[in-house]
């Protein structure tokens, strides 16, 4: 079974987080929907606030 598909890898049942999971960015459970963080990386936080900062920096300018 691909980790991906294992509910026992999510938070809340939307998060993934796997630490035995070295992606970053992982595809979601369905594949269609796109990709998603993997959160048991340090990277996915980083990307996370990269994104948050451009928003904020965006609505601000």
């Amino acid at each position: 079974m691909d980790p991906i598909d294992d509910p026992l890898n999510y938070k809340w049942g939307v998060f993934y987080f796997n630490r035995n999971d070295i992606r970053t960015v992982v595809p979601k459970r369905s594949r269609v929907l796109g990709w998603t963080f993997n959160f048991a990386q340090p990277g996915s936080y980083a990307f996370v606030a990269v994104i948050i900062g451009v928003a904020v920096l965006s609505a601000l300018l």
